[in-house]
């Protein structure tokens, strides 16, 4: 059987959809295809779980023609919208299982009622319940790192501050040179910055008063994942690049936003709960939470 599981939206949203293709190849004998977007698909391609991988279009016809080309037999949607669920039923895909929301719901003909929205579980935790509506044999257990980039780790503190507008908590940009400078009193210190980080990238080299790199020539996000696979600890908002750090199973410092919806509760990473260290930042937050933030990083790299 051909399963195609489908998260066609953001770097983050991918990721915590791939622990449901790591025990879809570990305990069945299906072949796990992907349907992802154009910025995933380097990534979903090399990954050792996943047999065959769809690049994501807007056109309908388009990507019913790619679905079909690749007989799939199942599929299986963590995110569903109009276009996904009219190009599944064009390309012949019997079984489309998907969560029992929007109006969406309307092209999947075995839905799952989960009421995301109550956050009683983490994005990828329901993601698992989908797979495990697929097939109640199925253990939901799977071995982390989930990618193991072969990387040696460094005594590296990776900041990225940048948050291409998908978190709702973050530091702010002095406390991010402010804690990089007291993380670089014990290891060397790197910020990290992506296409959409210019204006963050240039205050943070204007502002630096200490020893520290900046990296912003990336060449993919493969690149950018083996360079986070190598550090320490990496420090950030709740975006795409924690929830690579979690992919490999690198420690995380993570700042989420102040609401349920963007929690940790939620957004928190597919890695080992023991090296994680989540904080909620609210827009205000006080100079407390900063110091008690400093001092469990400080902790975690001694």
């Amino acid at each position: 059987m051909r399963v195609l599981v489908t998260r066609h939206d953001k770097i983050g949203d991918f990721i915590t959809s791939l622990p449901m293709c790591k025990i879809l190849k570990d305990q069945t004998e299906h072949e796990v295809v992907m349907l992802v977007s154009k910025i995933n698909y380097d990534l979903a391609s090399k990954l050792d779980f996943v047999d065959d991988v769809i690049e994501y279009t807007d056109d309908i016809l388009e990507l019913s023609k790619r679905i079909k080309a690749k007989n799939i037999d199942v599929s299986i949607s963590g995110y569903i919208e109009n276009k996904l669920g009219i190009a599944l039923i064009l390309a012949g895909v019997k079984k489309r299982i998907g969560p029992a929301t929007k109006i969406a719901q309307i092209f999947f003909n075995d839905t799952l009622k989960q009421r995301r929205s109550e956050v009683k579980k983490t994005e990828w935790q329901y993601n698992l319940d989908l797979v495990k509506h697929f097939d109640e044999s199925l253990k939901l257990e799977f071995k982390r790192p989930l990618l193991d980039t072969k990387q040696k780790r460094e005594n590296m503190v990776v900041f990225h501050a940048g948050s291409g507008g998908s978190s709702d908590g973050n530091l702010s940009w002095d406390d991010y040179i402010k804690l990089a400078k007291a993380a670089s009193q014990k290891a060397e210190v790197v910020f990290t910055f992506g296409p959409d980080d210019s204006e963050v990238k240039e205050y943070i080299k204007t502002h630096l008063d200490f020893d520290a790199k900046i990296r912003d020539d990336f060449k993919s996000i493969w690149d950018l994942t083996e360079f986070i696979s190598t550090s320490k600890m990496f420090t950030s908002t709740s975006t795409g690049p924690m929830h690579l750090a979690g992919l490999t199973n690198t420690p995380t410092l993570s700042f989420f936003g102040a609401n349920l919806f963007a929690s940790a509760k939620r957004w928190s990473t597919i890695s080992d709960i023991e090296i994680q260290n989540n904080f909620e930042v609210p827009a205000e937050y006080s100079i407390e939470l900063y110091k008690t933030i400093e001092d469990t990083l400080l902790s975690k790299i001694s």
